[in-house]
């Protein structure tokens, strides 16, 4: 280690250990790994850096494009969900599955997924077949080597003959209440340019060099399990730029721009998602995925415009909300910064988007879901009030604002259909979770 290095290092040792009475309270805590923001309250906002305007300046307003017609969310096509079975009482400390309460669902064949569905389910599972059998699953409910034997058959089994498949080597179970709440996501595609030029102006940034990931577990047992994010400023470690920083330009002259985006409420809500395309005046699509995240808690704006009432429970849709944004530039980029995350890309090569097993995801089939209370690679069945979401799925993702028991965000892919069902997602019925026979035995043991 060079002599500037090892000064720096004991710099950010010391800083550090000044702060942890300041960080064993901390609200700018790091979601759980996944490719999407989560949802929380907000954190306290850092003074802005030198480099960023007046705190009390106005955030600078944007050239928003116009709606596009035929882009409105999706109408629900409506079902009859299955109703949960009853169960007992979930404790109010429960913080896994196991210890929400397992019982006994179903056979696979009264559950009436059709032979695509299964199919459709069997292709994905298979992908996530060797992050299965490697992740330690902290839900509580499979153990080491509990997958190996779906697995093995997984991988040459037919896929015409996928319901069989799941007959076979899957039992199935709920947890808790088994009341499900189902919001979804896709892969949005945005116009942007590899340079800055007129039209093109919001920048789409790396990940940067100064943004520390700090696991407080590795300096105090009582904060094992507690992560956050940060940046070393002189002595003191600090929150990192909150967005109405970045977008003052904190970051500026870097030189971390990926793109430029065309519409900052656009790309707000790529963020949202997550990972996307982004559509080059040549035609060229590049697919860029979430990297890194600020650290800032995520406030979603949906619920802040609905609580003042300047949006209607009719208007919180995506869609909605992106006219609101539209109809005042000033006042839609002083509403983005009341999201004080912000999310840093990578580019990406081959089949995605990734999900947070770092496999690609698959769209009408991959969920994500809370890794405490659903095995990640695990099927899902969700049958819900609304029919787009009510079959068979694979929990292959995460999200921060993805928590507790029978939570899922379902992913619908790329493209308008796709951007119309998840725009306006929100589900209500119930969920059974697939896991293998021998685990269901051992769960469901009297």
């Amino acid at each position: 280690m060079s002599v500037g290095k090892e000064r720096r290092a004991r710099a950010f040792k010391a800083a550090f250990f000044l702060s942890i009475p300041f960080l064993a309270g901390c609200t700018s805590v790091i979601p759980d790994a996944g490719t999407r923001p989560g949802t929380a309250a907000p954190a306290p906002r850092p003074s802005p850096p030198a480099s960023a305007a007046r705190p009390d300046a106005p955030p600078p307003s944007y050239q928003p494009r116009p709606s596009v017609p035929g882009t409105a969310a999706a109408r629900p096509i409506p079902a009859t969900p299955r109703p949960p079975l009853a169960a007992a009482p979930v404790p109010g400390d429960a913080a896994t599955a196991a210890a929400s309460g397992v019982i006994a669902g179903p056979e696979f064949t009264e559950l009436g997924v059709s032979p695509e569905e299964a199919s459709a389910a069997l292709k994905a599972f298979r992908i996530s077949c060797p992050s299965v059998q490697r992740r330690q699953d902290v839900s509580g409910l499979t153990q080491t080597g509990e997958w190996a034997e779906s697995c093995r058959a997984a991988a040459d089994w037919p896929d015409r003959d996928a319901s069989n498949f799941f007959s076979r080597y899957f039992g199935t179970v709920q947890v808790g209440a088994g009341t499900a709440f189902v919001t979804g996501y896709f892969e949005p595609e945005i116009a942007a340019s590899r340079t800055r030029q007129p039209g093109y102006d919001v920048p789409i940034y790396r990940r940067p060099a100064d943004l520390v990931d700090v696991d407080l577990g590795l300096f105090s047992e009582s904060l094992k399990g507690r992560k956050i994010r940060g940046r070393v400023e002189g002595s003191n470690f600090v929150p990192y730029y909150d967005r109405a920083a970045i977008v003052r330009g904190a970051l500026a002259g870097r030189g971390l721009e990926i793109a430029w985006a065309a519409d900052a409420a656009e790309f707000f809500f790529l963020q949202i998602q997550g990972s996307g395309r982004l559509r080059l005046p040549d035609g060229q699509i590049v697919r860029i995925g979430y990297d890194s995240q600020n650290g800032r808690d995520y406030v979603g704006i949906g619920k802040l415009l609905l609580d003042r009432g300047e949006l209607q429970s009719g208007q919180t849709s995506m869609q909605g909300i992106l006219d609101y944004l539209r109809a005042d530039p000033v006042r839609g980029a002083a509403v983005m910064n009341e999201n004080p995350s912000w999310i840093f890309f990578r580019e990406l090569t081959g089949p995605g988007p990734l999900g947070a097993l770092g496999l690609p995801v698959t769209g009408r089939v991959s969920v994500a879901a809370d890794p405490k209370f659903v095995p990640l690679g695990a099927p899902v069945f969700l049958s819900l009030d609304r029919a787009e979401p009510g079959h068979l799925w694979v929990a292959q993702d995460t999200g921060g604002a993805i928590k507790g028991a029978n939570r899922f965000d379902s992913f619908w892919g790329a493209g308008e259909d796709a951007r119309a069902i998840a725009g306006g997602m929100a589900a209500r019925g119930s969920a059974l979770l697939l896991l293998p026979r021998v685990s269901v035995a051992r769960l469901t043991a009297r």
